[in-house]
């Protein structure tokens, strides 16, 4: 039986479930290297790291954590073509390795795209992941494990589109949420590169309410990079800048640096464009029952947007890391569309 993935590859994060199971890990890859050490220098302290070293095609690739560490060479990118073409299947197959336990596994995948690209890309993804794929797996000790993945399938849906299927669908794929299967919910959901507005109208997509921008939370980074630029001199990468924000300040060169204030004066400002755009793109969506944010940009920006938006605000349930709400949606509704069959039982 294939066990269903569902994989949201975002620009800041690549995250997976398959209902049981969460990884999460920085859209970030590189050149593996030949460690000299491999030890860590402090006891334990090794199997707390993230370590990601698969080889894909030929190519041996450090992802995430790992990537950011140890490669000289590290591939991180804003834009959609070319995150497409040269991101989504390194980085969809180190999600799904991490899923792996034997030699040959087979999979069904639902990975979502962001609104505006949907159109114009989800064929390819398509295309991209649905075949089998020959992959070696190095755990930490340097052993090595060919495995075949076979994806049998793939369904890629607008991104948004998750979060609905979270609310609506129980862990088997069976709706349970009938708020959502019968009111007009319009979805905010703020992504690291993107920001995606769609309405779920009784369960139903909505072309006409939905757009996406290029409101992302790396907005405010940049705002933030460029502020540290000028205070220091140095070009410090976005995707460096998460523990920085999440902790408000950051140490370059040994000297700290308060980081509160400006990302409270950037977040109020992407803040206050994405409510715009939100009241502007759904004037004539008065007869809207209540707003979702969602993403793991709606996380932080939540309580700078709410007061912003016209209309209710359906608060997101706090039992999940906000950037993980789409991609179980993913799986349940990859678990509705492919039910699981029982195994007969034995006479």
């Amino acid at each position: 039986m294939d066990t269903i993935i569902g994989i949201d590859i975002g620009f800041g994060f690549t995250k997976a479930t398959d209902g049981k199971k969460f990884q999460v890990f920085k859209s970030i890859y590189g050149e593996a290297i030949d460690f000299q050490f491999k030890e860590s220098l402090l006891k334990n302290n090794q199997e707390q790291d993230e370590h990601i070293h698969i080889d894909v095609d030929g190519i041996s690739y450090f992802v995430g954590e790992l990537a950011e560490r140890q490669s000289a060479n590290r591939q991180f990118t804003l834009e959609q073509t070319q995150f497409i073409s040269s991101a989504t299947k390194t980085l969809a197959l180190a999600a799904i390795s991490r899923f792996v336990s034997k030699e040959s596994e087979s999979f069904k995948v639902v990975v979502g795209l962001p609104i505006g690209h949907y159109r114009q890309y989800k064929d390819e993804v398509r295309k991209i992941l649905r075949q089998s794929h020959q992959i070696s797996i190095t755990n930490q000790q340097g052993i090595n494990q060919d495995t075949l993945i076979g994806i049998s399938d793939v369904k890629v849906i607008p991104q948004p589109i998750g979060t609905v299927m979270d609310r609506l669908l129980d862990d088997v794929g069976k709706p349970s949420d009938m708020r959502f299967a019968s009111e007009k919910i319009g979805i905010i959901d703020v992504g690291f590169s993107t920001c995606d507005y769609t309405i779920s109208d009784k369960a139903r997509y909505s072309e006409r309410g939905s757009l996406t921008t290029q409101n992302g939370i790396s907005k405010a980074f940049e705002v933030i990079s460029s502020k540290l630029k000028d205070s220091c001199g140095i070009n410090i990468e976005l995707y460096r800048l998460f523990e920085a924000i999440e902790t408000g300040s950051i140490k370059i060169r040994g000297k700290g640096y308060d980081l509160r204030k400006i990302t409270q004066i950037a977040f109020q400002q992407l803040a206050a464009n994405i409510a715009s755009d939100a009241n502007r793109i759904w004037s004539d969506d008065w007869d809207m029952d209540a707003i979702m944010i969602t993403g793991g940009g709606g996380a932080v920006l939540a309580p700078y947007l709410q007061p912003l938006l016209e209309g209710v605000i359906i608060p997101i349930e706090q039992d999940l890391d906000y950037r993980l709400h789409n991609v179980r949606g993913y799986n349940k509704y990859g678990r509705n569309i492919w039910p699981q069959r029982k195994a007969p039982m034995e006479s």
